[in-house]
């Protein structure tokens, strides 16, 4: 009977270090599925910076492209205003 103890006494510590290996790969999982889930935030984050990032430089190219429009036409004005003062002029000498 003595040995019959040990054997279940065996048993028993086998099923406590199987179950202990359990909790082991379950909470080894459990990290793994957080640090997944941590590093799949990151990715959101980032993308969402370079998004923004782009929206932004969009936004200064389309506002530098514009004011380098309005300066060409202002320049274009001007020259024409002083391509008619200086006919004018012309027409008056003659």
């Amino acid at each position: 009977m003595d040995s019959m103890n040990k054997n279940l006494s065996l048993e028993e510590i086998q099923k406590k270090l199987e179950a202990t290996e359990e909790r082991h790969k379950s909470h080894e999982a459990e990290v793994l599925k957080q640090l997944g889930e941590k590093r799949e935030r990151e990715k959101e984050v980032l993308q969402k910076m370079i998004e923004k990032n782009n929206n932004v430089r969009k936004m200064a190219e389309e506002k530098l492209t514009h004011k380098m429009e309005a300066n060409k036409e202002k320049q274009g004005a001007h020259r024409a205003a002083k391509f008619d003062h200086l006919r004018e002029m012309d027409k008056n000498i003659e």
